[in-house]
């Protein structure tokens, strides 16, 4: 009798496993013969400028073993440029990736889906996935707003966003991201929600799909160009809150360590140091440094101290205080311009709640320094020394103009 009842419950049991495996297989053999539109749509995605996004080709016949990438800048332009090594192989580096470098050095395709590292403006349009024989399976609508002039909103100081705009054929609105996790732990940080432009119509094109219903983003090509006037002062926009959050369990790197120097920095005989990676930069005085937290991004949420003082985004991002001198950009770096000796000490970077680097910045006088056209002092004097000329010419010439028109005048007079 027992030997009867187990052999049913290794019946049912194998039964199950059968099923599971089916059900498995079922799930798999759908996914891989998903088939694509027969007409070629465009899937809108917006994103801020000097990001990093990944569009996954989400279908393509079950025989094709790799793809290319298509851009276009818009629907029916002849210049369309190829985006691979047409083996899908090309690897980048993220972190050799510098702002305004060229979108074939920005861009890299895995497992299928491209990705584009540090976004820029000129980057916005039609990404289509296919085959080097022109066989077109996917397709995307990209936008990348600037983040130049981007409208910022304190929320503590009670400051709130841009209002909707209404008007007879459209709305013009403000689409918020989820609020970023706090910056610092155990001391006061802040938290960043990006808002993107967008624009509510029953007049969009029906050749683009959007997330929601009849709303797509503002410089996408689904808005037809007799609407594209009326929010083209319309800006991205970042809303920023205090925030605090307790810091997790650390593990110091040697047992009695961290807690030795503790005890020292309370004595007030050793000031505590923050156990993290310490990097060393020695720079000239009166030039200028750009420092960046490792592994971040623009999306992340990112903190910068200087010693034991808090750089906080509500006095030193970009456009917010009147002196731009030492700026937080929205890619999360730290700007320190005609850099002065007060600007000596160890700056830290915080990213996603956790400090996790230090930048010690040394500032020494060079008597004999060399310039060259790359420094950004030397291109600012060129540009101040050459709109000046060009101001003084043109003052010139209108003075010239005026001379000889009241001359003119005179002689007609006394004819």
């Amino acid at each position: 009798m027992a030997s009867g009842v187990l052999a049913g419950i290794v019946l049912v049991l194998h039964t199950a496993g059968v099923l599971h495996a089916f059900a498995i297989m079922e799930k798999e053999d759908v996914f891989k013969k998903t088939p694509c539109p027969a007409f070629l749509m465009f899937e809108n995605a917006a994103y801020l400028a000097d990001m990093s996004f990944e569009l996954p080709c989400n279908c393509k016949p079950e025989e094709v073993t790799s793809v290319v990438w298509y851009f276009q800048k818009g629907l029916g332009n002849q210049q369309t440029r190829v985006l691979t090594d047409f083996d899908g192989t090309l690897i980048v580096d993220s972190s050799s990736i510098k702002v305004g470098s060229d979108m074939f050095r920005r861009f890299s395709i895995r497992m299928f889906s491209l990705i584009v590292f540090r976004v820029q403006v000129e980057d916005s349009g039609h990404y289509i996935c296919g085959t080097k024989q022109g066989d077109f399976f996917y397709s995307y609508d990209v936008d990348v707003q600037a983040s130049k002039g981007i409208e910022v909103a304190f929320a503590d100081r009670n400051q709130h966003p841009q209002e909707d705009r209404n008007e007879t054929q459209l709305t013009v609105l403000t689409i918020f991201w989820d609020w970023t996790t706090c910056n610092r732990c155990d001391v006061r940080g802040e938290q960043r929600r990006i808002g993107l432009c967008y624009v509510r119509s029953a007049y969009l094109l029906r050749r683009y799909r959007t997330t929601t219903a009849k709303v797509t983003s503002c410089g996408s090509s689904a808005i037809p160009k007799k609407f594209q006037g009326v929010f083209q002062q319309r800006k991205p926009e970042v809303v920023i809150r205090s925030c605090t959050k307790p810091c997790g369990k650390r593990k110091s790197s040697k047992k009695g360590e961290a807690s030795i120097s503790d005890v020292i920095s309370k004595l007030g005989e050793k000031p505590w140091v923050p156990d993290v990676p310490l990097q060393f930069h020695k720079q000239s005085l009166g030039s200028g440094v750009i420092i960046s937290c490792p592994g971040a991004r623009p999306e992340h949420a990112v903190a910068w101290d200087k010693d034991s003082t808090r750089l906080y985004l509500t006095r030193y991002l970009i456009g917010i205080n009147g002196s731009t001198r030492v700026f937080i950009d929205h890619g999360n770096h730290l700007h320190i311009r005609f850099a002065q000796l007060g600007d000596r000490g160890t700056y830290y970077c915080w990213r996603e709640g956790q400090m996790v680097a230090g930048f010690r910045l040394s500032v020494v006088y060079e008597s004999r320094r060399r310039r060259s056209l790359d420094d950004p002092e030397t291109r600012y004097a060129v540009k101040v020394i050459l709109t000046s000329y060009v101001l003084i010419t043109v003052l010139f010439a209108v003075i010239q103009v005026v001379r000889c028109c009241l001359y003119a005048f005179r002689c007609t007079a006394g004819e």
